[in-house]
């Protein structure tokens, strides 16, 4: 009994010390960086975002919450600067910012453009899946 009452709180102490398993941070968007997820077959959540829109602000809370989820556990979460990254812009035709974009590795799955409701900005990323 004595046994089972230390390797319990034993237990107990380590689920309840022991970091939880981080998220994955967001990165700033590079070319490499993102040719090198695209390369490894990663999923990537790209966020083309820029610090003076409303609407980025509202995506941010929602866009942030994904990166708990186990789905996406393994995801690259890039964040490609509206002002600064117009290559990026051209290449993957982004017409303006608060573009939320999915990739399968070299393929685009989901994109979504100015959505800031939760439960739909969710959905759209998690279809890309």
């Amino acid at each position: 009994m004595l046994r089972a009452i230390q390797t319990l709180l034993a237990f107990v102490f380590v689920a309840f010390t022991s970091p939880a398993i981080a998220a994955p941070a967001w990165q700033d968007y590079t070319p490499s960086a993102f040719t090198r997820a695209q390369d490894a077959g990663k999923t990537l959540i790209v966020d083309v975002h820029a610090v003076w829109c409303p609407t980025c602000k509202a995506q941010a809370p929602t866009l942030d919450a994904l990166r708990q989820e186990p789905q996406l556990k393994n995801a690259v979460f890039l964040k490609v600067d509206f002002d600064k990254e117009k290559a990026f812009l051209r290449q993957h035709r982004i017409p303006r910012q608060s573009t939320v974009l999915v990739f399968r590795g070299k393929k685009e799955t989901a994109r979504s453009i100015a959505e800031s409701r939760p439960r739909q900005l969710r959905e759209a990323v998690m279809s890309g899946l």
